[in-house]
Parts: C-alpha cells; structure tokens; sequence
C-alpha cells in the first residue's frame, strides 16, 4: 500500500485526468439517468416499459457509433478528443432537458450513452493503459474510482434538485456544468499521453480488417464473455433492483442503505484490485474475479431476508471493484498497445450492447412471471458458464 500512495504521489496529475473522466462518465451511466425515469415517462406519456426499450434502442446504437470513433484515441490528441467528447455529452444533457418531442429524447440518450458511458470511459482507461506499464493496475485501478465517487456523490446530489427543482433544469445545469470543465482542460497539460499515439488515421477498411481479425481470434471468444457477462448482470439487476426488493417484500429505505455497501465495496476493491493485478499479472486475476459476483447471485436467490441483498451487493461490489482493472489490462497484455483504442472499442462496443440487452431480457423474464428464484438461477447459470470460459486465458501468451 505503501507503493501505491507513492505511486499515486509521484503521478497525481495523470491519475487525477482519468479519475476525473470516469467520474464524468456517470453522467451517461445507467445509474444516473435511471433517476429520470419516472419523470421523463410522465412528460411524454410512455410507459416505462415502453422507456426502458427506447433506453435500450438508444443505447444499441449509441455501441456500433463507437467503432468508428474509438480509435481516434489512437492517433488524435488527447486532448482534442476529449474536448470533443466533453462538449457532446454537455450538448445532450441540454437536450434532454429542452426537448419537447420523444425523438430529442431519443438523440440525448443516444449521446449521452455514447459520449458518457462509451468514450470518457473508453479515453481513460485506453490513455492510461498505454502509457503506464509496470504500474498499469495502479494506475486504472486509481481511475476507476471515479465510478464508485460517481455513484456515492452524483445520486444523492441530483436526488436532491430535482426534488427542489424541475427535472429539466436539473439536466441543463448538468450540460453546464460539464461544459465549465473545458475550461480546466485547456489549461490541463496532456502532451505526455500523446507520446503513445500512432501516426496516421486508418482507413475504414483497415478497420474492418482490424475487428475482423479480432473476432476471429480465439483471445476474443475467452475475453469478451466475461466482459459481456458482468454488464449484463449488473445493469439488469440494478434497473429492476425495487421490483426485486417489492416482490421480496423488503425494505427499500434499508436496501438504499445496504447499496451504499456496494459503492464502498467496488471502491475499496478498485484499489486492491490494481494491487494485485501488478502483483499477480491480469492473466491470473481474470480467471478468479467473477466468482464473488456468481455465489452472490446464490445468496439473492435463496436467501429470504434483506440480508441475502446486502451479500449479494458486497459480492457484487468485490467484482464490479476489480473489474476495470482487469478487463482494461489484460487487453493490454494480450493485444499489446499498438492499436489498443481500436481493440477497447470493439470490446466496449459489446459490453454496451450487454447493458441495453440485461434489462430488455430480464424484463421479459418479469413479465412472463418467472420468480425471482428462477431469474437468479439463470443470471447464476451465465455467469458460471463464463468463469468456466475464462479459464482458457492460462494458454493465451503475453505480448507488450
């Protein structure tokens, strides 16, 4: 631990760049505009239902706009691309907040899943992945807590003014708030991360090449499962967390408190995930990282009390907290870095489409009436199937 505080000391500035974008990112995550839900269904007269498809139509598209522009990270400033990024999620948080007709709805979600979730995410640990090494778990671990700070803070804020003020204006002042932060970036030296960047755009159809030779390489079908797998899950669980709770008859001012347990959990294990992902190599921590997260389904599933939520939230938090880490350095150790933007995107492409397909699925699941038992027991059966997968990365070598 000592390392890691010097190491934190002795690179705050950089760390604190891809800190910041991940904590950005929440603007576009599940988490916080599920909090406009209920509001944004009463405006325009949908269901929620009939919200949650349109969330996940957005969010499919938003995935396939980010292979064509994930690689800019690659060979575009650093700089440049996430002034760009910035100002397009700013633009669709005003959006949502003036619009009068579903189809700016429809626009805003779209760019806030692509330029919030997508590409601050996919810019932070991309930049970071490739220009430390040795550190590299430390350092993505470090910014990974800009999601967990993200989701301890922004709730609890935004919960807040749109109690006191109009859910509209509430999405205005996020627009303008981010849109203050470029003034911090222009004064924000970045030159260091472009040492890392490669000469010349490619072609769309270098790119076409590119993913193509990535999904038909056996590295693919071992890493991405995984990945889908947790985006899947979690995004699912957490969009019908209280019908689960209702349906258990659980309290939610108890279970709100015992999802606070789940950000501490996922922060405290970003940091010892980055430990032991220098210590032990990525390869190592992918085979094991999903277990916390698969036995915890278990426990929700047969667990009758509120408690068996509050194990399943602190398993859940142990892999999610592990997770960006992971995932975002063994693509480095496996792909090498090269082209590494181009690779995060691809992967961050599925993972996006997994967050729209959890909730679609397993609202399907709800309304066909299958008990909570059966929906846990399948999420349970996937997440096993895929631990299992991962254990082929043992024969994968390294490159750098």
């Amino acid at each position: 631990m000592r390392d890691f505080i010097s190491f934190i000391k002795e690179n705050f500035r950089k760390l604190s760049f891809g800190w910041t974008l991940t904590f950005l990112s929440s603007f576009g995550q599940t988490f916080l505009i599920s909090l406009y839900v209920t509001s944004i269904s009463s405006e325009f007269a949908i269901t929620e239902g009939s919200f949650g498809a349109i969330y996940a139509i957005c969010t499919v598209l938003a995935s396939f706009i980010m292979l064509t522009v994930g690689h800019t990270v690659d060979h575009v400033s650093v700089k440049k691309v996430t002034a760009f990024t910035i100002i397009c999620l700013a633009i669709s948080c005003i959006l949502m907040g003036i619009s009068y007709h579903i189809a700016f709805v429809f626009i805003s979600l779209v760019g806030l899943r692509l330029t919030g979730q997508g590409m601050l995410t996919h810019i932070s640990m991309t930049i970071l992945s490739k220009f430390f090494d040795k550190n590299r778990g430390k350092a993505l671990s470090f910014s990974s807590l800009g999601f967990s700070s993200g989701e301890i803070v922004l709730p609890l804020l935004l919960t807040f003014f749109i109690a006191w003020f109009d859910w509209r204006w509430v999405m205005i002042g996020s627009g303008i708030l981010l849109l203050l932060y470029l003034i911090r970036l222009y004064f924000t030296d970045l030159e260091h991360f472009n040492k890392q960047l490669s000469i010349g755009r490619p072609s769309s159809l270098t790119l076409v090449k590119d993913f193509g030779s990535i999904i038909n390489d056996r590295r693919f079908l071992i890493l991405m499962p995984t990945s889908f797998a947790i985006s899947f899950t979690v995004t699912a669980v957490i969009f019908y967390q209280y019908v689960f709770v209702a349906q258990k008859g659980w309290s939610p001012q108890l279970y709100a408190a015992f999802f606070t347990g789940y950000a501490l959990t996922r922060l405290i294990f970003s940091l010892a995930g980055g430990l032991w992902v220098d210590k032990f190599t990525a390869k190592r921590m992918f085979r094991i990282y999903l277990i916390p997260i698969t036995l915890g389904l278990l426990a929700f599933a047969f667990i009758h009390s509120i408690f068996g939520a509050l194990v399943f939230l602190l398993m859940m938090g142990i892999t999610v907290g592990m997770s960006g880490t992971i995932k975002s350095s063994i693509l480095a150790e496996v792909y090498g870095i090269e082209k590494l933007g181009a690779i995060r995107s691809l992967f961050t492409m599925f993972m996006v489409v997994s967050t729209a397909l959890g909730p679609l699925i397993v609202g399907w699941m709800i309304d066909g009436g299958l008990s909570i038992e059966t929906i846990m027991l399948s999420l349970f059966g996937f997440m096993a199937l895929c631990l299992l997968n991962a254990q082929r990365i043992k024969g994968v070598s390294t490159r750098t």
